[in-house]
């Protein structure tokens, strides 16, 4: 850490440089306005004596330099026009050289060197050259590095490169390249030189200033990227093989990254491809702390987005057989950085996945190749823990013995009995996972790759769950149908994690409404399993039934005994009835029955008697009428037995009065199905409904009795829009006389004195009088009878 002294002394040191720059540019520009050019050489060299500090970090230095620049600029325009007034270019790149101080030499002569060069009075490459060579005079790091990012910054627009104004018979783009890449060898080599200066206890300060300055170092390959005539034959030969060297032989962490990451970052996508061997080979040379993984990251989502650029370039990554020389030098990195973490591994196969299913897509045996290759790494999971370091020495000789391919590292390093549990591992395990889900949109494929569920083992059991819940979403996502039963087998052993218990700490961690959303997301999939064969269907179900024969979730069984019954038995032939009907649905509720038993001993009797009221209607519906019967009874016996709340006793035996009352309109629905001809009693909806009204207005009057005042309109207004829906449906006994009568005590009981105030009871009247305008303002045979009734 930097002390505060230590910042205000460099900002002292700053204000004192800015200002000792500025006097002397104030004089240079006055010799400057008056042609003087001795003496603008001179405040000039004075001026930028100011860069000869030592006591600015980069950051710091930074801004004076940029003061410096913006001046030479200035001081190079002088020179084009002190050319144009007759002075000799030539003996003013001699006469600059003329300036005591070092440092300062130089950055005139470049300065010089830019106007020489554009006069064209001796050849770009020579004068180039000359420049490139001079700067060795400066060795002090920072100063170099600055002053070597000068003459880059001034040559760049001069280079000898293919159309350009300075190529010629002389001045060809190879020297255009050689210049470049020189400056860049010397720069670099400044720039490692940083990170041995200094006390040991500085390291990682000189570490961050050396991050600041990569991008003066890194614009050497952006300018080569830039040259025209650098095409694929002389980036090949030339330009890769001679950054690779000097990145390789610097030997420094920082350089080699940020250097191999800029590469991968300026040159084109097709270089890349068609000098994949010659960078991957450089990987497993660099230092062991190097962060390869990220490097070959960035080079394969680069060579993916490629890829998905167009298909016409597809054929040269066939061409170039860029999986297997992807796949194999991902191997050889994890088996030279022995110490790398596991999450670092599953990024780089994450990545190649990502590669492999933007330009195979059709490659399943890559895919499945990426996730487990080697066999013998499965050999490693079934060792006991105290016997992993055997087993894992035992594979590696096997291996070297037998060259095999490398590609199987992903699970060779998760085999090692430890689960994946930290956060980066688990971020890229995900993502490794997912990959052949958002490229095939279809969890079928998954299924087929064998190795898929091995990987998944490898995980804790919290990375396991949020997988699970990735290819849940995924299938609801794709509406992705599971037609079989070995498919539904397969996928719950992929979720398992969310409908099996975690280990206690962990469960102990876990929200409950991250639970109740788990729990909803396996009921939602539920629905996606169908298979038009009835028979097909039956082993579906029967597996289902298997994988949550130890599921105690009651969010789960509603939707799956709903799939049973009302998904797929409605879907069946509705002309076949009484004995022609097949085994299947008869079988299918025998499996209903088990698993609603299995409820009402957890217990929950309410739910479970809800359930056998629903088969009954569906066994009713198929014409099986003893199965109906059967669930019909089971339903009464678990009433009888175990259910105890006073609210769900027959309507007439309610403790409450106002349950009374809603019990008996509810009852009311008994007598009159729109579909069962032989099931329309209006004299018997009439008599719930008034029977209704009597129970509502005995609330009322004990609420006088008890209170002094009425009580809540509410119950009078529920019935109001049960006889709304009858007289819609056409009962001939619910007359628009009744209608009117009833509204009429509503609005009386509602504004009389003794009536309190209940907002619910004002805002449900105020909606059922929207419903009644709004049929009438739609018209047709509906609105017509809802004309007759008036406010």
């Amino acid at each position: 850490m930097i002390s505060d002294g230590v910042v205000e002394d460099e900002e002292k040191w700053l204000s004192a440089g800015i200002a000792g720059l500025q006097q002397n540019a104030f004089h240079m520009h006055r010799a400057l306005d008056s042609n003087n050019l001795k003496d603008a050489l001179k405040y000039s060299a004075q001026m930028l004596s100011e860069l000869c500090t030592s006591r600015l970090s980069p950051h710091k230095y930074y801004e004076l330099y940029m003061r410096a620049f913006d001046e030479l600029r200035k001081l190079e325009i002088f020179f084009k026009e002190e050319t144009s007034r007759g002075c000799s270019i030539v003996e003013l790149y001699e006469l600059v050289q003329h300036a005591g101080n070092i440092l300062p030499r130089l950055y005139l002569l470049c300065t010089a060197g830019s106007v020489y060069i554009k006069s064209k009075e001796a050849p770009a490459k020579d004068v180039l050259k000359d420049l490139v060579e001079m700067c060795r005079g400066i060795q002090h790091p920072l100063r170099g590095l600055f002053l070597r990012s000068y003459l880059s910054q001034v040559s760049r627009d001069k280079l000898p490169d293919i159309g350009s104004e300075y190529e010629g018979d002389a001045d060809t783009v190879t020297d255009a390249v050689e210049f470049v890449l020189q400056n860049f060898t010397e720069m670099n080599k400044l720039w490692v030189r940083m990170q041995h200066q200094g006390p040991a206890r500085e390291k990682d300060k000189r570490g961050k200033e050396r991050g600041e300055l990569r991008d003066l170092v890194g614009k050497n390959l952006h300018v080569l990227s830039q040259i025209e005539g650098v095409d694929l034959e002389m980036y090949k030969e030339i330009v890769l093989p001679r950054v690779l060297e000097q990145i390789v032989n610097c030997k420094d962490e920082l350089a080699q990254y940020c250097l191999m990451d800029c590469i991968i970052q300026v040159f084109p996508d097709e270089y890349h491809l068609q000098t994949l061997e010659t960078l991957l080979n450089a990987c497993p040379q660099l230092q062991a702390s190097v962060d390869v993984k990220t490097v070959l990251s960035r080079l394969m989502e680069r060579l993916s987005n490629y890829a998905a650029s167009g298909p016409e370039v597809l054929p040269e990554f066939f061409q170039v057989e860029a999986f297997a020389k992807l796949n194999s030098a991902i191997g050889k990195v994890v088996e030279a950085q022995e110490n790398m973490p596991i999450a670092g591994v599953v990024t780089l196969y994450a990545s190649l996945l990502t590669f492999t299913l933007q330009v195979h897509p059709d490659r399943l045996d890559y895919v499945d190749q990426i996730l487990l290759t080697n066999p013998l790494s499965m050999i490693a999971l079934a060792i006991v823990d105290n016997h992993i370091l055997f087993a894992s020495t035992v594979l590696g000789m096997i291996c070297v013995k037998l060259q095999f391919a490398v590609a199987g590292a992903c699970v060779r390093k998760l085999s090692g009995g430890e689960k994946l549990d930290d956060s980066k591992a688990t971020k890229q395990i995900v993502a490794l996972l997912s990959a052949p889900l958002e490229k095939y949109k279809d969890i079928d494929t998954a299924l087929k790759l064998s190795n898929y569920p091995r990987i998944m083992e490898c995980l804790s059991d919290r990375t396991h769950r949020e997988m699970a819940n990735v290819i849940v979403q995924n299938i609801m996502k794709n509406k992705t149908c599971i037609s079989t039963a070995e498919k539904v087998d397969a996928l719950f052993e992929l979720i398992k994690g969310l409908i099996r218990d975690l280990d206690g700490d962990t469960h102990d961690e876990m929200l409950d409404e991250d639970f109740i959303e788990e729990q909803n997301s396996v009921a939602r999939l539920i629905q996606m399993l169908h298979s038009d064969d009835p028979e097909k269907m039956l082993k579906v179900f029967v597996m289902l039934m298997f994988n949550l024969d130890t599921v105690e979730s009651l969010l789960i069984y509603p939707p799956m005994i709903d799939y049973a019954l009302v998904r797929r038995l409605e879907r069946q032939d509705e002309s076949v009835s009484g004995d022609e009907v097949p085994t299947t649905p008869k079988k299918i509720f025998q499996l209903v029955t088990q698993t609603i038993e299995a409820l009402a001993s957890i217990p929950v009797p309410e739910l479970a008697l809800g359930l056998y009221l629903q088969c009954a209607e569906a066994a009713n519906d198929r014409d099986l009428e003893p199965v109906a019967y059967e669930f019909f009874t089971q339903a009464y016996i678990l009433y009888e037995e175990e259910i105890k709340d006073s609210k769900t006793q027959y309507s007439a035996k309610l403790l409450k009065k106002p349950d009374q009352c809603r019990a008996v309109y509810a009852c009311s629905h008994l007598f009159w199905l729109d579909d069962h001809d032989n099931i329309k009693d209006g004299e018997r909806v009439l008599l719930c409904l008034k029977r209704a009204l009597r129970i509502a207005n005995a609330v009322q009057q004990m609420a006088n009795a008890t209170r002094g005042s009425s009580g809540s309109a509410l119950l009078f207004i529920e019935i109001l829009n049960k006889y709304l829906y009858f007289y819609e449906k056409g009962v001939s006994q619910i007359t628009v006389e009744s209608i009117h009568d009833l509204t009429k005590l509503i609005r009386n009981e509602m504004q009389g004195d003794a009536s309190p105030s209940d907002p619910a009871a004002d805002s449900f009247l105020a909606s059922t009088l929207r419903y009644i305008q709004f049929q009438k303002d739609k018209g047709g045979a509906v609105g017509d009878k809802y004309m007759l009734i008036t406010d």
